[in-house]
This record gives structure tokens, sequence and C-alpha cells, in this order.
């Protein structure tokens, strides 16, 4: 199954052109002629802040509401994966989930493919370097928040590698849920 997961507050799902134009995407490379307007689809609980998972195929749907409750991200570990392949967001996220298993003491990984930084297992990333945010080139996924920031102008899209890392001031991390926030602790090669 393919999916998109939403960030949704009282009542309303949060940068939803940016997930139906992702969606979209996906099925044109897919070669899936099915369409799905997440403007319609889309109505979650009235209060609160809930992770909305879109859940689709060539044959259908489901829509799956939870409450949100933040994970704690201070800490990401270097790790190197030339072979993941995460360019299309699935549920299943069996390569991610093994990659995320080797974080030892830390909260999550960054992943390097190739020489570049990517993302972690949940996030786009970012490297503050000389006062401005850089985001990497090639990331795993094209992350809606990063598609938002960039648009915005807040980060700068660069062919970040392991190097770049000691050049940052700050690094921080982008999703749907958590918006963009600063990892606290950094990397840890």
């Amino acid at each position: 199954m393919l999916l998109e997961t939403l960030r949704c507050e009282n009542g309303s799902p949060l940068h939803l052109s940016y997930h139906q134009e992702r969606l979209e995407a996906t099925l044109h490379t897919l070669n899936i002629q099915k369409t799905y307007d997440l403007h319609a689809l889309i109505f979650p609980p009235k209060l609160g802040i809930y992770r909305c998972r879109f859940l689709y195929n060539a044959e259908g749907y489901s829509i799956e509401f939870h409450p949100y409750i933040p994970k704690k991200i201070t800490s990401l570990k270097l790790l190197i994966s030339d072979e993941i392949e995460y360019d299309i967001k699935y549920s299943d996220r069996e390569a991610l989930e093994r990659l995320f298993e080797q974080r030892e003491m830390c909260d999550d990984v960054l992943i390097v493919k190739n020489g570049f930084l990517t993302d972690t297992t949940i996030a786009n990333i970012a490297l503050e370097i000389e006062g401005k945010w850089f985001t990497p080139q090639t990331p795993l996924l094209t992350g809606t928040t990063r598609a938002r920031l960039l648009e915005e102008g807040f980060l700068t899209p660069a062919p970040l590698s392991v190097s770049d890392i000691a050049k940052a001031t700050k690094v921080g991390i982008m999703n749907v849920m958590v918006g963009f926030i600063e990892v606290e602790n950094g990397i840890i090669s």
C-alpha cells in the first residue's frame, strides 16, 4: 500500500495541497489511473491533534486517525546505506526499520547514501551553515514539509556530504507531524 501521513488539528488537515501533489505524482510514477481527492476524503476529529494515515493503491483506499503523541528526537547516529531506496512513500518500511534498529543510544539514524546525507527514518534533515539552512539535494523521500519550506525560501537544496556536518552550527529535522525542529545533541558518528 502507498501512504500519505497528514497532520490534522482541530478538524483541519494541514497543508493538504502538498500531500495531494505528492499523491498525484506517485500515482503517475506508478502508472495508476485511479485518482483520489484528499480534500473530499479527509474529515478528521474536531478536537485535538491527529496523525492521519491515508493508505491507497489502484484498488482503493482506507483512512486511519491516531491521536498524535510526539517523539523526542535529540540525537542522530550517522549510518551508511548505499542500497536504501524509499523515493515513494509506502506503508512497508521494513528497510528503514532495519536501519532504525542500528541507532544504538541515539533517537534515530541519519542515512548516508553514496557519500551524501539523505534523511532520517522519519524525517528530512537540514544543516544550518553560516546562518543559512541547507537540505540535501537528493533526499530519500521528497517530504511535504521540505517542499513547503523550500517554496517559502527557508531551505536551500545542496549536495550535503558527511564533511558538511562539521561546518553546521545546527541540525534540523522536518516532517508533517513535527514541522521543523532542531536536534538538540546533533549527529553522533
